[in-house]
């Protein structure tokens, strides 16, 4: 587990169980999507990073662009990551979070990554074949990676299909010996 992962461990489970005790699962995933989507702003990453800005100056500017869209609890983690210096890691934090939630939810998450987009019918058709392989539901991200050239890969926890023709053309190399 990276230095990272271990750091976002802690807020993720928190951010559930609070969600947990709620019954707020689902409205918590839209808030940590939404927060993490703000932080990987270009312009706010760079704000986030530079060591000149003050903790207050940072609390402040979020608090700014998030205006009246921020609830107590939501307000709250927002000044606990900028007083801890961890706001950058809302993305992975979010990543835990949802992985938490679908192990609770008795939920696999899957990911199928293709080298262009594909429509909804083949998205339900991964999904579909992947829930017959586990047994269980499955909550397909499908997102698009232009370095695979043509193909999919499909990853859902430790299981791993690489039907990519980046990992042919690397196979064909290596029986090459190039």
């Amino acid at each position: 587990m990276s230095e990272q992962s271990k750091i976002a461990r802690p807020y993720a489970q928190a951010i559930f169980d609070l969600a947990q005790d709620a019954s707020a699962l689902e409205a918590w995933s839209v808030t940590l999507h939404e927060l993490s989507e703000l932080v990987e702003r270009p312009d706010l990453n760079a704000v986030i990073s530079d060591p000149r800005i003050t903790k207050h100056q940072l609390l402040s500017l979020v608090l700014q662009i998030t205006g009246d869209d921020v609830d107590v609890l939501t307000g709250n983690l927002i000044r606990l990551l900028v007083q801890n210096r961890r706001l950058a890691y809302l993305p992975l934090i979010t990543r835990q979070y949802e992985s938490l939630r679908a192990e609770a939810e008795g939920v696999i998450e899957a990911e199928l990554e293709t080298a262009f987009p594909i429509d909804a019918h083949y998205e339900q058709v991964v999904s579909d074949a992947l829930e017959n392989r586990f047994g269980q539901k499955i909550r397909l991200r499908c997102s698009v990676n232009d370095d695979l050239i043509g193909g999919a890969v499909i990853r859902a926890g430790d299981w791993v299909v690489d039907g990519s023709l980046r990992a042919r053309l690397n196979k064909l190399a290596t029986a090459l010996g190039v």
